[in-house]
């Protein structure tokens, strides 16, 4: 009797860590819970609501889709290695060898980087920006982290190489985007990536849902994490403790600069310190007060492009008119 009661609270102890993991990683699953809602209300409350955030995000929002309507741009897609689709939106500048792959954040989308999208357009770049994998138009079956969309992504790069083979390119990420650029940023990518832009990014996953499982579902991490990390690799073929960008970036060349709002409860900004320190490339950090988690271009508009166009000014060099 007691080795079956044994055998009964071991099988809901994994079944709690593979319904964790569908909670977590799984769209299909994560859109049908009540709980995911209460998650994501939670997370805009924990939000910074002041005036000036607002304001500046409002105005960010209306220009760029005053210019997303009179652009050129074209729907792309590519296949990735374990066969999903994989869809992104390019806007072409015809004569300019500059390039930026943006990338987007856990559960978001390509259209709400199209700020970043404007901007960079304005500086003369032609622009990428994917949907990762189980996200927006894209296919998948486990959203990746950083981790297996690092893999993905070399395939806009390759897309940018047969496009233009003297492109300077920048990768520019925010919070997962942000964490898959410097885990990008330590695999060996052609010296024609210049830069990375790192904003607001986690040291790793695992550390990550380590914190959100005390925020989200209050519940310590240890068994259950480990559990679940272990049906995570079983199911969808990657460690969460292998998704880290604080190990990618002691091995980067690539200069890096890394940006966070220091009222960021999401990604604690002492992790982007950590990541500045453990990095062994060429690199700048820039705190930005007031600022929660992905707030940073919000709080301080000017500041924020402002450090984005002086550090791109070292790296990228404007071949068109074959300056820097």
């Amino acid at each position: 009797m007691a080795f079956g009661a044994i055998i009964v609270l071991v099988t809901l102890f994994f079944a709690c860590a593979n319904f964790l993991v569908s909670a977590a990683l799984v769209p299909a699953t994560m859109e049908k819970l009540e709980a995911f809602e209460s998650i994501t209300q939670e997370s805009v409350e924990a939000l910074v609501h002041t005036d000036d955030i607002e304001e500046n995000r409002q105005t960010a929002l209306s220009e760029a889709e005053q210019w997303y309507g009179s652009v050129k741009s074209e729907r792309i897609t590519r296949e990735s290695e374990d066969g999903y689709e994989l869809v992104a939106r390019v806007f072409p500048q015809e004569g300019s060898h500059k390039w930026v792959l943006i990338l987007h954040g856990y559960t978001g989308w390509k259209e709400e980087m199209y700020t970043f999208a404007h901007w960079y357009y304005e500086q003369g770049y032609q622009v990428i920006t994917p949907d990762m994998r189980c996200h927006g138009e894209s296919g998948g079956d486990f959203i990746g982290m950083g981790w297996t969309d690092r893999v993905d992504n070399r395939l806009w790069l390759e897309y940018i190489f047969m496009q233009d083979p003297d492109a300077e390119i920048v990768i520019h990420g925010q919070s997962m985007g942000a964490a898959c650029a410097l885990m990008m940023s330590g695999d060996d990518l052609p010296e024609n990536v210049k830069a990375v832009i790192s904003d607001c990014a986690y040291t790793d996953a695992y550390a990550m849902f380590q914190k959100q499982m005390k925020d989200w579902f209050h519940l310590p991490a240890f068994p259950l994490l480990d559990a679940a990390n272990l049906m995570l690799q079983l199911r969808g073929g990657y460690d969460l403790k292998d998704a880290s960008a604080l190990s990618q970036v002691k091995k980067s060349d690539i200069p890096t600069l890394f940006i966070h709002g220091m009222e960021d409860d999401m990604v604690p900004y002492e992790m982007s310190k950590e990541l500045y320190d453990a990095a062994s490339c060429e690199k700048e950090l820039l705190l930005v007060e007031g600022a929660g988690h992905a707030q940073a271009p919000d709080k301080d508009p000017e500041g924020y492009f402002g450090a984005v166009e002086s550090f791109l000014e070292k790296y990228v060099r404007d071949i068109q008119t074959n300056v820097w």
